[in-house]
């Protein structure tokens, strides 16, 4: 999306990437746009849009990732700066914020342990069918053409436990700055 997020009457270029990343272009000179922001998420962006959304007079920049969730990064500024001594008050607007988002929070919390209950109580049932629930895998395999090794990236819309990549030929695995995983390597019986 092109929006002027920096407020200086000039549109910023917003790019949300696949790995996660969202990165704010300006465009100082004509020859090539220059980076002057960037914040990572921790899946692949869908779509970017800047605007106003949440309160007037500060701009944002949402952005959809794979899985769905809504991110905002907001021009707001979060933090107050206090005087020596002097006790931080926070407005009634604050306050009734945070009150909401505690309500909402308790409420979401009572929902899943019923959904949790509702769970127990149909599994245990002797009608109860197990299946397999559907969902779509989002994956790229792409060549890294700067160190000639292979990227494997995959998006489910759940926890991901296990990954099993099998080979027919010796691969070396590198390590990545955005991998959590526990690597373990098995040899395979060639029958």
């Amino acid at each position: 999306d092109s929006f002027d997020i920096l407020g200086d009457g000039v549109k910023e270029l917003l790019v949300g990437r696949d790995d996660g990343m969202i990165e704010i272009y300006t465009f100082e000179s004509a020859d090539e746009p220059v980076l002057r922001h960037d914040y990572a998420l921790s899946e692949s962006i869908a779509s970017i849009q800047g605007g106003c959304v949440g309160k007037d007079g500060y701009d944002e920049i949402l952005a959809a990732t794979y899985s769905g969730w809504l991110t905002g990064l907001t021009t707001e500024p979060v933090h107050r700066e206090g005087g020596s001594g002097e006790e931080l008050k926070l407005s009634q607007e604050m306050q009734n914020k945070i009150s909401s988002l505690r309500n909402e929070l308790e409420h979401l919390q009572m929902k899943v342990l019923q959904e949790r209950e509702k769970y127990q109580q149909s599994s245990q049932s002797s009608t109860a069918v197990s299946s397999v629930p559907a969902f779509s895998v989002n994956e790229k395999f792409t060549l890294n053409k700067d160190d000639a090794s292979y990227s494997l990236i995959l998006e489910v819309q759940t926890a991901i436990d296990n990954v099993l990549v099998q080979s027919d030929v010796p691969i070396d695995l590198l390590d990545v700055d955005k991998n959590s995983a526990v690597v373990s390597f098995s040899s395979c019986d060639s029958e």
